[in-house]
């Protein structure tokens, strides 16, 4: 069994190679890269861009001998649903496989229901005093390996990518092809327009279209998530706050934190694993993603799809990317969202001490609370350990900058 029940390591954020093999990215100041480490079996790269006036996006990779997990945590609302998130899902899981003799799909469920349950007891303690948490959230897609199997999990429109070396009779001529492991969880899809419609049959206005774009009870987008309260429980809500951010009454709860949750048995042919916020995919298709890392060399890699990424959204704009890597934080969102990717290589090998294998010990990297404070003279020092629960802090803005959400 990989997790044996032990508190998270300090997470490894020394490696604060900005732009790693990135070219000019390096000049960007709100990007973040750890360019490669070694887990169970192969390398990973980590990567982070900034948009946002506060970082949304988390990311955590948690390594042990046998076994590794990958977490990307996508905030709504603001940074403190994945924040905590951070702070306690892998802690949880390892607690869960720990208890039922190693992973499996009961504890992935188990322990997202569990951090489902510690957020929103926080938020009802807290939301009389501090009543824009009701309105905060979370996207959550987690990559576990074990024995030999995958599991992927996955709340909202996060998104996990295979790619897998090419059969003989695949049409696309390429050496590597793109698999999609994670489903969506997104009314722009129109099976989960259906989902949502099936599950609400006396609520017209369940889902609602305005300016091109489909949102439930016309607010947000995704389906599930960590959080939202008062999407779920709108007796947290005063009837105010509730007219102010939902223009249609809520009956009962429409969003579930219950994640959609597959399994899969590692193949000869499986070469890499993308893990990345739907910052990264509204710029790059599954597709175009596998490309950039098949013909890119590994160290690095994840900040190569996020200047790819970031090339696409100046692209559509009509501007060159140093006109985006010059724009402040905060002005950036207009053309792009914070953007996070974990990039898995497969290799079905032990660690390799060349990239600074793992020994018998746990060890990680966690992404930064927020890129933005990090100043050049971090670089290469140990900082305080994001990922512990310690220094969860809700961030309280007025109930006027509650608005809609993607």
């Amino acid at each position: 069994m990989g997790w044996r029940r032990r508190l998270l390591p300090s997470c490894c954020c020394c490696d604060f190679g900005r732009g790693g093999g990135g070219g000019s990215v390096a000049d960007d100041g709100l990007v973040w890269d750890v360019a490669l480490k070694a887990h169970a079996s192969g390398d990973y790269s980590v990567a982070v861009a900034q948009a946002n006036e506060a970082l949304e996006d988390q990311a955590q990779v948690l390594v042990s001998p046998a076994s590794t997990l990958v977490g990307v945590y996508d905030g709504h609302g603001g940074p403190d649903a994945a924040r905590f998130v951070n702070a306690r899902l892998f802690s949880l899981i390892q607690e869960f496989a720990s208890d039922n003799g190693g992973m499996s799909v009961e504890v992935i469920k188990k322990a997202f229901g569990a951090t489902e349950e510690e957020f929103m007891g926080m938020v009802a303690k807290s939301w009389p005093t501090q009543p824009r948490l009701v309105s905060v959230g979370s996207c959550c897609l987690v990559g576990a390996i074990e024995d030999g199997t995958l599991y992927v999990a996955n709340l909202g429109d996060s998104r996990a990518v295979l790619g897998r070396r090419a059969a003989p009779g695949d049409k696309a001529k390429k050496r590597v092809v793109a698999e999609r492991l994670s489903r969506d969880h997104n009314v722009a899809d129109e099976a989960v327009r259906r989902e949502m419609a099936e599950a609400h049959p006396d609520d017209p206005h369940i889902v609602t279209s305005a300016h091109g774009v489909w949102r439930i009870k016309g607010i947000i987008q995704v389906s599930r998530s960590i959080g939202d309260a008062y999407l779920k429980r709108p007796d947290m809500c005063s009837p105010a706050l509730m007219q102010t951010i939902c223009p249609f009454p809520l009956r009962r709860p429409v969003m579930t934190a219950v994640p959609s949750v597959r399994t899969r048995r590692l193949r000869p042919g499986d070469q890499f694993l993308i893990f990345a916020s739907d910052g990264l995919w509204e710029q790059l298709s599954d597709e175009a993603a596998v490309d950039v890392v098949a013909r890119s060399p590994r160290k690095g890699v994840a900040m190569r799809l996020v200047r790819a990424a970031q090339l696409e959204a100046a692209r559509k704009k009509d501007i060159r990317y140093e006109s985006i890597a010059a724009i402040e934080k905060g002005r950036r969102r207009r053309f792009h969202d914070d953007i996070t990717v974990v990039v898995l290589f497969l290799d079905n090998r032990p660690c390799s001490p060349r990239s600074g294998g793992v020994g018998d010990e746990i060890d990680g990297t966690c992404g930064p609370v927020d890129v933005f404070s990090l100043s050049s003279d971090d670089r290469g020092t140990t900082r305080p350990d994001p990922c512990s629960v310690d220094r969860f802090n809700p961030i309280v803005r007025p109930v006027s900058d509650v608005g809609i959400l993607n």
